[in-house]
């Protein structure tokens, strides 16, 4: 009775019913005007990259700071980190539906997907926006460069994003409220029945795509500082995308999976399968630091000399190009996580473990960086200089839009969707 009676009524009470009704069975979550407020902010924050997008659409790339130097900049750096950071999603779907570490992984497969939907429907946005027109989009599809490395990325990255959303759909279909439809509950099951070929599908589409993205720096012979020799028709680079982004993807998706449970205080992934993909990315990361560093030193005393060039032509003294860029992204962003994660004792750590999936996540943004902005910096010409570069508040709002657009579905998807069985009840066997 009491109850009955403290129970809000009218189109408060209606709202608040549906939303409870809408979110699983059996979890708590914020009150709704709690995740209302954080809703209205990071919608206020998207809102204005959407108008900045729509400047760029209406009124064309003069909306940017590109210029001579820097035909692409800080989209191109943000699309190839994203893509790189999403690894997450079709490595881990390649450990669970492909080698079968089923048990360990599915507390963390559907976050991992949902992270890479994120990323690569935050990479394809970029796109439509740094290409000027975006109704002239499909020309890429229709009057395909054969020619061009970035026309099969183009594919794969279409193709592969609708793997995700195939990925993604049983996760919706399994809401509390969608579920109790015959039709989408055993459409949901017929889903997961076969996600071991979507699985092994997003695992060869996103080996080329993040291997084209990096040969096609490999083969840019009139930037030295990113051209590479290599095995028959592929630069190295080609397999060191791949291969980094199969290692420091699966940090960015624990490190995210560690801060939502920081924000929510709740145990969301448990303790074995942050240690077994913590594990396989460290012996990941730790080889990809190997192949790296062995690639910087051919690069160095080998390519650069060949062509006239030496290392510190690459690099100057001053805050912006500098060595440190190389040891922040070898040292910070490779050695020292990759230590740190191959160590059972100090990956156990939570005060370690945090710190290296940090240090792993700006490792490989620096490198993606240096592929593209610092690569546009560095002179070609003896008469040339160093050119800096500095974005238009567009592009920095249209670059903080994906952010945005993540938390946003981050947050209604955990409040709505059975996303963590630990949290759900399908976790009991821990």
């Amino acid at each position: 009775m009491e109850a009955a009676l403290e129970r809000p009524k009218g189109l408060t009470g209606t709202i608040l019913s549906w939303d409870r009704a809408l979110q699983p069975a059996g979890v708590t979550r914020a009150p709704l005007w709690k995740f209302c407020l954080w809703m209205l902010f990071w919608g206020a924050v998207a809102l204005w990259g959407v108008y900045a997008a729509a400047l760029c659409w209406i009124y064309g790339l003069n909306q940017t700071n590109m210029n001579d130097y820097y035909g692409f900049a800080i989209w191109i750096w943000a699309d190839l980190a994203v893509i790189a950071l999403g690894g997450g999603a079709f490595f881990t779907g390649f450990l669970k539906y492909v080698l079968g570490h089923d048990k360990p992984l599915k507390y963390i497969v559907n976050y991992a997907v949902l992270i890479g939907f994120i990323c690569y429907s935050s990479a394809l946005l970029i796109l439509a926006i740094d290409i000027g027109q975006p109704l002239r989009g499909w020309f890429i599809f229709w009057n395909a460069n054969v020619h061009s490395m970035l026309t099969e990325v183009a594919f794969c990255l279409t193709c592969y994003f609708i793997v995700l959303s195939i990925e993604y759909a049983p996760n919706i279909l399994e809401n509390r409220v969608l579920s109790k439809v015959p039709f989408l509950k055993r459409l949901a099951h017929n889903f997961h029945s076969i996600m071991a070929l979507f699985a092994a599908t997003g695992v060869f589409l996103s080996f080329f795509h993040q291997g084209s993205l990096g040969g096609v720096a490999g083969v840019l012979f009139g930037r030295p500082f990113a051209y590479r020799e290599g095995v028959f028709i592929w630069p190295w680079t080609f397999f060191l995308f791949t291969w980094s982004a199969a290692a420091y993807g699966p940090c960015f998706t624990m490190l995210l999976s560690k801060i939502i449970e920081l924000v929510t205080g709740k145990t969301l992934i448990p303790a074995k399968t942050y240690d077994f993909l913590a594990k396989v990315a460290g012996w990941m990361m730790g080889t990809y630091m190997v192949a790296k560093i062995a690639d910087t030193l051919y690069w160095a005393y080998g390519t650069l000399p060949a062509s006239g060039f030496t290392l510190s032509d690459f690099y100057v003294k001053g805050p912006f190009y500098g060595y440190w860029i190389l040891a922040l992204e070898i040292v910070a962003g490779g050695i020292i996580p990759a230590a740190i994660l191959l160590s059972p004792k100090a990956r156990a750590k939570g005060w370690l473990l945090v710190p290296a999936l940090v240090l792993a996540v700006v490792g490989v943004c620096v490198n993606r960086w240096a592929m593209v902005v610092e690569m546009n910096a560095i002179p070609v010409l003896n008469f040339d200089t160093w050119a800096l570069y500095s974005p238009s508040w567009q592009e920095v709002a249209t670059t903080i839009l994906p952010v945005a657009y993540g938390v946003l579905l981050i947050s209604l998807s955990h409040r709505y969707l059975p996303l963590f069985p630990l949290e759900t009840g399908e976790g009991a066997d821990h």
